[in-house]
């Protein structure tokens, strides 16, 4: 209540309704029923809501701020709008979006709505805002954030998996260090399903906590792994999600313009297995995927795909279209046990 009323949304003495939503594990997210109409509050926290000890700074609050107000102005209605920010709390407030009409993206491919239109749309806004962000001194002073980012994404996913796999550790601790010295352009760092509104205009990204100025290609990488994973949740949908996945691949690299697209793709070909990986035995398990028999055939195609990977002297090329072919057809071959 009093960063509402700091933030001049809510009165001196007047009594506010906040409803806590659910999902995510990184922050408080409230909705706050005021007069004028609801909004949505955001507050990061210290520790994570997962079983593993991990904790990141809170002040990726107010880069996410900053996030979604230079994204809002190069793609209008991609990003919620910014309405008021309290430095104090570390808070910011958004316009709430009825679930009615801005569904998540991944309550709808889970329900076998895979539309390879609005997958493009995605690859086409996560490109514009790279593109306009693209070695921009400016943006990478402002997003400074090496530290948040290890701590929020390089160390619980790529890292943490390394110790769980000593024998690839090499591979994925020289995949997490280019990464971390990789800086092109303005990054979510979380571009998941779960992020993702479907809004009557088109995609509306949320959540860019991790926002930083580094490499565009795990924003890439980061939102295809999900496109994978799906097919082992719901093998009903494969074929859906592999349309999906190329779209949104074929979308992104095509509007590629601050560097060669063949390199970008190369280093998120890269990622990708390592992610895959890290959705299994890093620090943030993917929730959905609990048969042992699943988590297995994921951690045998990443592992086997890390070991190929360009540059630890294995054979594969660098593309993304090889390793998805590879992944959907073996789901084909090999059905997934059922998952709730």
């Amino acid at each position: 209540m009093a960063a509402l009323r700091r933030m001049g949304l809510a009165a001196s003495g007047e009594t506010v309704c906040l409803e806590p939503l659910a999902g995510g594990v990184s922050s408080d997210i409230f909705v706050a029923r005021l007069p004028g109409g609801p909004v949505c509050v955001k507050r990061a926290l210290a520790r994570l809501k997962v079983a593993a000890e991990w904790r990141a700074p809170t002040e990726r609050n107010r880069y996410e701020a900053a996030y979604l107000r230079f994204a809002a102005a190069v793609v209008p209605g991609a990003v919620p709008e910014v309405l008021a920010a309290d430095e104090e709390s570390l808070a910011f407030a958004m316009p709430y979006l009825d679930p009615a009409t801005h569904p998540v993206w991944k309550q709808l491919l889970r329900d076998g709505h895979t539309d390879p239109e609005f997958a493009r749309r995605v690859g086409q806004v996560l490109a514009r805002i790279h593109a306009a962000s693209a070695d921009r001194a400016d943006l990478a002073r402002e997003f400074a954030t090496d530290a948040n980012f290890h701590a929020i994404r390089l160390e619980p996913y790529l890292e943490a998996t390394a110790q769980a796999h000593p024998d690839l550790a090499p591979i994925l601790l020289a995949v997490s260090a280019r990464t971390a010295c990789t800086r092109r352009a303005l990054v979510h760092g979380d571009v998941s399903p779960k992020n993702i509104l479907a809004g009557p205009h088109g995609p509306v990204l949320l959540d860019a906590e991790c926002a930083w100025f580094g490499d565009p290609a795990f924003d890439l990488a980061f939102c295809l792994n999900h496109l994978l994973l799906k097919a082992v949740w719901r093998p009903a949908h494969r074929e859906g999600y592999a349309r999906c996945f190329d779209t949104l691949a074929a979308a992104y690299l095509s509007a590629v313009c601050w560097e060669p697209a063949a390199d970008l793709e190369m280093r998120a070909s890269t990622l990708l297995p390592g992610l895959l990986l890290a959705r299994i035995d890093g620090k943030s398990p993917v929730e959905y995927l609990r048969a042992s028999a699943n988590r297995e055939w994921v951690r045998g195609f990443s592992r086997h795909w890390l070991a190929a990977a360009p540059g630890a002297g294995g054979t594969q090329r660098g593309r993304l279209a090889p390793l998805a072919d590879a992944w959907y057809r073996g789901l084909a071959q090999h059905p997934p046990s059922r998952e709730d």
